[in-house]
Protein backbone atom coordinates (compact mmCIF):
# COMPACT_ATOMS: atom_id res chain seq x y z
CA UNK A 1 0.00 0.00 0.00
CA UNK A 2 1.55 3.29 -1.11
CA UNK A 3 2.05 6.27 1.16
CA UNK A 4 -0.69 8.78 0.29
CA UNK A 5 1.69 11.75 0.38
CA UNK A 6 4.30 10.15 -1.87
CA UNK A 7 3.29 8.69 -5.22
CA UNK A 8 6.15 9.36 -7.64
CA UNK A 9 9.57 7.87 -7.01
CA UNK A 10 12.74 8.66 -8.95
CA UNK A 11 15.68 6.26 -8.67
CA UNK A 12 18.97 7.58 -10.03
CA UNK A 13 21.42 4.83 -10.87
CA UNK A 14 20.18 1.61 -12.48
CA UNK A 15 22.91 -0.78 -11.39
CA UNK A 16 22.56 -3.74 -9.03
CA UNK A 17 20.92 -1.72 -6.25
CA UNK A 18 19.03 0.81 -8.35
CA UNK A 19 17.07 -1.63 -10.50
CA UNK A 20 16.20 -3.79 -7.50
CA UNK A 21 15.01 -0.82 -5.44
CA UNK A 22 12.92 0.44 -8.36
CA UNK A 23 11.30 -2.99 -8.58
CA UNK A 24 10.36 -2.93 -4.88
CA UNK A 25 8.68 0.47 -5.15
CA UNK A 26 6.77 -0.59 -8.27
CA UNK A 27 5.74 -3.86 -6.63
CA UNK A 28 3.97 -1.87 -3.93
CA UNK A 29 2.14 0.47 -6.27
CA UNK A 30 4.45 3.45 -6.66
CA UNK A 31 5.17 5.07 -10.02
CA UNK A 32 8.92 4.84 -10.57
CA UNK A 33 11.28 6.56 -12.97
CA UNK A 34 14.60 4.73 -13.21
CA UNK A 35 17.51 6.74 -14.59
CA UNK A 36 20.97 5.88 -15.83
CA UNK A 37 23.48 7.78 -17.95
CA UNK A 38 23.71 5.00 -20.53
CA UNK A 39 21.14 3.02 -22.48
CA UNK A 40 23.29 -0.08 -21.99
CA UNK A 41 22.79 0.09 -18.21
CA UNK A 42 19.07 0.74 -18.67
CA UNK A 43 18.70 -2.29 -20.95
CA UNK A 44 20.55 -4.48 -18.45
CA UNK A 45 18.38 -3.15 -15.61
CA UNK A 46 15.17 -3.95 -17.47
CA UNK A 47 16.42 -7.49 -18.07
CA UNK A 48 17.37 -7.96 -14.42
CA UNK A 49 14.01 -6.65 -13.23
CA UNK A 50 12.26 -9.19 -15.46
CA UNK A 51 14.40 -12.11 -14.27
CA UNK A 52 14.02 -11.09 -10.62
CA UNK A 53 10.24 -10.94 -10.95
CA UNK A 54 10.27 -14.39 -12.53
CA UNK A 55 12.24 -15.77 -9.56
CA UNK A 56 9.93 -14.02 -7.10
CA UNK A 57 6.93 -15.57 -8.85
CA UNK A 58 8.46 -19.06 -8.67
CA UNK A 59 8.87 -18.69 -4.91
CA UNK A 60 5.41 -17.23 -4.37
CA UNK A 61 6.68 -13.74 -3.54
CA UNK A 62 4.60 -12.13 -6.29
CA UNK A 63 1.65 -13.35 -8.35
CA UNK A 64 2.47 -13.95 -11.98
CA UNK A 65 -0.55 -11.92 -13.07
CA UNK A 66 0.82 -8.89 -11.16
CA UNK A 67 4.11 -8.80 -13.06
CA UNK A 68 2.96 -6.81 -16.12
CA UNK A 69 1.53 -4.08 -13.88
CA UNK A 70 4.76 -3.87 -11.88
CA UNK A 71 6.83 -3.51 -15.04
CA UNK A 72 4.43 -0.89 -16.42
CA UNK A 73 4.92 1.26 -13.31
CA UNK A 74 8.66 1.55 -14.01
CA UNK A 75 9.70 4.10 -16.62
CA UNK A 76 13.40 3.60 -17.54
CA UNK A 77 15.11 6.64 -19.03
CA UNK A 78 18.47 8.26 -19.75
CA UNK A 79 16.83 11.71 -19.66
CA UNK A 80 17.65 13.30 -16.30
CA UNK A 81 14.94 15.96 -16.59
CA UNK A 82 12.31 13.36 -17.41
CA UNK A 83 13.38 11.20 -14.47
CA UNK A 84 13.23 14.12 -12.03
CA UNK A 85 9.88 15.39 -13.29
CA UNK A 86 7.18 15.37 -10.57
CA UNK A 87 9.38 13.31 -8.22
CA UNK A 88 8.11 13.28 -4.64
CA UNK A 89 10.93 11.10 -3.33
CA UNK A 90 14.40 10.76 -4.88
CA UNK A 91 16.66 7.80 -4.19
CA UNK A 92 20.26 8.07 -5.43
CA UNK A 93 22.21 4.86 -6.07
CA UNK A 94 25.04 6.03 -8.34
CA UNK A 95 28.72 5.09 -7.91
CA UNK A 96 30.23 5.54 -4.44
CA UNK A 97 32.19 8.56 -5.63
CA UNK A 98 31.74 11.92 -3.85
CA UNK A 99 32.22 13.97 -7.03
CA UNK A 100 29.62 11.99 -8.97
CA UNK A 101 27.09 12.26 -6.17
CA UNK A 102 27.74 15.98 -5.71
CA UNK A 103 27.25 16.66 -9.42
CA UNK A 104 24.04 14.63 -9.60
CA UNK A 105 22.42 16.28 -6.59
CA UNK A 106 23.37 19.74 -7.87
CA UNK A 107 21.40 18.99 -11.04
CA UNK A 108 18.49 17.47 -9.13
CA UNK A 109 18.38 20.55 -6.91
CA UNK A 110 17.54 22.57 -10.03
CA UNK A 111 15.16 20.05 -11.57
CA UNK A 112 13.10 18.90 -8.59
CA UNK A 113 10.58 20.67 -6.40
CA UNK A 114 11.98 22.28 -3.27
CA UNK A 115 9.76 19.87 -1.30
CA UNK A 116 11.15 16.73 -2.92
CA UNK A 117 12.82 14.44 -0.38
CA UNK A 118 16.41 13.61 -1.37
CA UNK A 119 17.72 10.26 -0.15
CA UNK A 120 21.03 8.55 -0.85
CA UNK A 121 21.81 4.84 -0.79
CA UNK A 122 25.47 5.52 0.08
CA UNK A 123 27.02 2.69 2.09
CA UNK A 124 29.15 4.97 4.22
CA UNK A 125 29.86 8.42 2.75
CA UNK A 126 28.83 11.51 4.68
CA UNK A 127 26.51 12.74 1.98
CA UNK A 128 25.49 15.71 4.12
CA UNK A 129 29.00 17.18 3.83
CA UNK A 130 29.34 16.33 0.14
CA UNK A 131 26.25 17.60 -1.63
CA UNK A 132 25.09 21.19 -1.97
CA UNK A 133 21.30 21.53 -2.17
CA UNK A 134 18.62 23.86 -0.90
CA UNK A 135 16.86 22.78 2.28
CA UNK A 136 19.20 20.22 3.85
CA UNK A 137 16.27 19.41 6.12
CA UNK A 138 14.93 17.16 3.33
CA UNK A 139 18.12 15.11 2.86
CA UNK A 140 18.39 11.65 4.42
CA UNK A 141 20.39 8.46 3.89
CA UNK A 142 18.46 5.26 3.16
CA UNK A 143 20.95 2.41 3.00
CA UNK A 144 19.46 -0.70 1.42
CA UNK A 145 21.05 -4.16 1.30
CA UNK A 146 21.50 -6.44 -1.68
CA UNK A 147 19.37 -8.02 -2.95
CA UNK A 148 16.97 -5.18 -2.16
CA UNK A 149 13.99 -7.24 -3.31
CA UNK A 150 14.69 -9.80 -0.56
CA UNK A 151 16.56 -8.24 2.40
CA UNK A 152 14.07 -6.41 4.67
CA UNK A 153 16.45 -4.02 6.45
CA UNK A 154 17.02 -0.41 5.40
CA UNK A 155 19.22 1.83 7.56
CA UNK A 156 17.86 5.37 7.88
CA UNK A 157 20.52 7.95 8.74
CA UNK A 158 19.71 11.62 9.39
CA UNK A 159 22.12 14.52 9.02
CA UNK A 160 22.45 17.31 11.56
CA UNK A 161 19.86 19.36 9.66
CA UNK A 162 17.51 16.56 8.57
CA UNK A 163 14.02 17.28 9.89
CA UNK A 164 12.24 14.75 12.08
CA UNK A 165 9.31 15.01 9.68
CA UNK A 166 11.48 13.72 6.82
CA UNK A 167 12.87 10.91 8.98
CA UNK A 168 9.36 9.81 9.95
CA UNK A 169 8.07 10.11 6.38
CA UNK A 170 10.98 8.02 5.11
CA UNK A 171 10.25 5.36 7.72
CA UNK A 172 6.58 5.32 6.74
CA UNK A 173 7.46 4.91 3.06
CA UNK A 174 9.78 2.00 3.82
CA UNK A 175 7.13 0.34 5.98
CA UNK A 176 4.67 0.67 3.09
CA UNK A 177 7.15 -1.51 1.16
CA UNK A 178 7.14 -4.04 4.02
CA UNK A 179 10.75 -3.12 4.76
CA UNK A 180 12.19 -2.87 8.26
CA UNK A 181 13.67 0.62 8.76
CA UNK A 182 16.27 0.92 11.51
CA UNK A 183 17.05 4.49 12.56
CA UNK A 184 20.49 5.75 13.56
CA UNK A 185 20.60 8.71 15.94
CA UNK A 186 23.16 10.46 13.76
CA UNK A 187 25.67 9.85 10.98
CA UNK A 188 28.61 7.54 11.65
CA UNK A 189 30.79 6.09 8.85
CA UNK A 190 29.57 2.66 7.63
CA UNK A 191 26.43 2.93 9.80
CA UNK A 192 25.43 -0.20 11.77
CA UNK A 193 25.63 -3.31 9.61
CA UNK A 194 28.70 -2.51 7.51
CA UNK A 195 30.53 -1.22 10.59
CA UNK A 196 30.00 -4.56 12.33
CA UNK A 197 30.66 -6.51 9.12
CA UNK A 198 33.94 -4.62 8.64
CA UNK A 199 35.06 -5.67 12.13
CA UNK A 200 34.20 -9.29 11.33
CA UNK A 201 36.04 -9.13 8.00
CA UNK A 202 39.12 -7.61 9.64
CA UNK A 203 39.27 -10.41 12.23
CA UNK A 204 38.60 -13.09 9.60
CA UNK A 205 41.47 -11.91 7.40
CA UNK A 206 43.79 -11.53 10.40
CA UNK A 207 43.19 -15.18 11.30
CA UNK A 208 43.79 -16.32 7.71
CA UNK A 209 46.91 -14.19 7.22
CA UNK A 210 48.43 -15.50 10.46
CA UNK A 211 47.63 -19.10 9.62
CA UNK A 212 45.48 -19.55 12.73
CA UNK A 213 42.58 -21.26 10.94
CA UNK A 214 41.32 -22.20 7.49
CA UNK A 215 38.49 -20.18 5.89
CA UNK A 216 36.14 -23.17 5.96
CA UNK A 217 36.83 -23.73 9.67
CA UNK A 218 35.98 -20.11 10.47
CA UNK A 219 32.76 -20.31 8.46
CA UNK A 220 31.71 -23.47 10.29
CA UNK A 221 32.52 -21.89 13.65
CA UNK A 222 30.34 -18.88 12.84
CA UNK A 223 27.47 -20.88 11.32
CA UNK A 224 27.25 -23.26 14.29
CA UNK A 225 27.26 -20.49 16.92
CA UNK A 226 26.54 -16.91 15.86
CA UNK A 227 24.48 -18.15 12.91
CA UNK A 228 22.11 -19.80 15.37
CA UNK A 229 22.18 -17.23 18.16
CA UNK A 230 22.24 -13.81 16.49
CA UNK A 231 18.96 -14.12 14.54
CA UNK A 232 17.20 -14.81 17.84
CA UNK A 233 18.96 -12.74 20.51
CA UNK A 234 21.05 -10.28 18.50
CA UNK A 235 24.11 -8.62 20.01
CA UNK A 236 22.59 -6.70 22.92
CA UNK A 237 20.65 -9.66 24.31
CA UNK A 238 23.73 -11.87 23.88
CA UNK A 239 25.41 -9.62 26.44
CA UNK A 240 22.38 -9.80 28.72
CA UNK A 241 22.43 -13.61 28.64
CA UNK A 242 26.18 -13.74 29.27
CA UNK A 243 25.85 -11.30 32.18
CA UNK A 244 26.88 -7.67 31.93
CA UNK A 245 29.09 -7.99 35.00
CA UNK A 246 31.02 -10.84 33.37
CA UNK A 247 31.30 -8.93 30.09
CA UNK A 248 32.60 -5.89 31.97
CA UNK A 249 35.29 -8.00 33.68
CA UNK A 250 36.32 -9.46 30.32
CA UNK A 251 36.55 -5.93 28.90
CA UNK A 252 38.74 -4.84 31.81
CA UNK A 253 41.04 -7.81 31.22
CA UNK A 254 41.31 -6.84 27.54
CA UNK A 255 41.89 -3.18 28.32
CA UNK A 256 38.54 -2.13 26.84
CA UNK A 257 36.50 0.55 28.58
CA UNK A 258 32.75 0.93 28.00
CA UNK A 259 31.03 3.66 30.05
CA UNK A 260 27.67 2.23 28.91
CA UNK A 261 28.48 -1.23 30.29
CA UNK A 262 30.06 0.09 33.49
CA UNK A 263 26.99 2.20 34.25
CA UNK A 264 24.69 -0.81 33.86
CA UNK A 265 26.84 -2.87 36.22
CA UNK A 266 27.02 -0.06 38.80
CA UNK A 267 23.22 0.14 38.72
CA UNK A 268 22.95 -3.60 39.32
CA UNK A 269 21.39 -4.18 35.91
CA UNK A 270 23.26 -7.34 34.98
CA UNK A 271 21.04 -8.91 32.33
CA UNK A 272 18.63 -11.82 32.46
CA UNK A 273 19.72 -12.89 35.94
CA UNK A 274 18.37 -9.60 37.34
CA UNK A 275 15.49 -9.42 34.81
CA UNK A 276 16.91 -6.17 33.51
CA UNK A 277 20.08 -5.26 31.66
CA UNK A 278 20.24 -3.69 28.24
CA UNK A 279 16.68 -5.01 27.84
CA UNK A 280 13.91 -5.03 30.45
CA UNK A 281 12.49 -8.54 30.86
CA UNK A 282 9.64 -7.47 33.12
CA UNK A 283 8.47 -9.84 35.84
CA UNK A 284 9.63 -13.00 34.07
CA UNK A 285 12.02 -15.25 35.97
CA UNK A 286 15.44 -16.15 34.61
CA UNK A 287 14.18 -19.71 34.09
CA UNK A 288 11.30 -18.47 31.92
CA UNK A 289 13.58 -16.25 29.84
CA UNK A 290 16.17 -18.99 29.30
CA UNK A 291 13.45 -21.52 28.50
CA UNK A 292 12.04 -19.34 25.72
CA UNK A 293 15.52 -18.70 24.32
CA UNK A 294 16.40 -22.40 24.28
CA UNK A 295 13.16 -23.41 22.54
CA UNK A 296 13.89 -20.87 19.81
CA UNK A 297 17.46 -22.15 19.49
CA UNK A 298 16.23 -25.73 19.00
CA UNK A 299 13.79 -24.57 16.30
CA UNK A 300 16.51 -22.55 14.58
CA UNK A 301 18.94 -25.49 14.51
CA UNK A 302 16.26 -27.81 13.12
CA UNK A 303 15.36 -25.29 10.40
CA UNK A 304 18.98 -24.66 9.40
CA UNK A 305 19.64 -28.39 9.21
CA UNK A 306 16.49 -28.91 7.12
CA UNK A 307 17.54 -26.34 4.50
CA UNK A 308 21.18 -27.51 4.65
CA UNK A 309 22.36 -24.04 5.67
CA UNK A 310 25.47 -25.38 7.39
CA UNK A 311 26.86 -26.48 4.02
CA UNK A 312 28.50 -24.02 1.59
CA UNK A 313 26.00 -22.48 -0.84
Amino acid sequence: MINENIKNIAVFGAGVMGNSIALVFAQYGYNVRLWSRTQKTIDRAVGLIGSTLKSMSEYGRVSEDKIPGIIDRILPTTDLSKAAERADFVLETVAENPDIKKELFAKLNELCSKDTVFSSNTSGLNIFDIIEVDNLERVVITHWFSPASIIPLVEVVPGEKTSQEVVELTGNILESLEKKPVFLNKFVPAFIVNRIQNAINKTFLEMIDNGWAEPSAIDLAIKYTLGIRLPIIGVAQSLDFAGLDLMNKINQHLGIKSPFLEEKVNQGLLGTKTSKGIYDYGDRSETEILGKRDRLFFKMIAHLEEIKAFEPV
